[in-house]
């Protein structure tokens, strides 16, 4: 298991990828997709302010 990153959407995201030794490599490109799917919403969420929140 890779060293923990702090986020835990995002370890828990790349711990999924640990799944790979057991797929077909055919079957690990959508893997990668959902990774990276799932990692670009946690980083877009970083820029929402939280609710009640201005933004600012």
């Amino acid at each position: 298991m890779p060293e923990e990153t702090g986020d835990e959407r995002v370890d828990a995201i790349v711990a999924g990828l640990g799944r790979l030794g057991e797929l077909p490599v055919s079957e690990h490109v959508a893997v990668f997709d959902e990774a990276f799917s799932e990692l670009e919403g946690t980083l877009a969420a970083v820029d929402d302010p939280a609710p009640g929140e201005s933004g600012r």
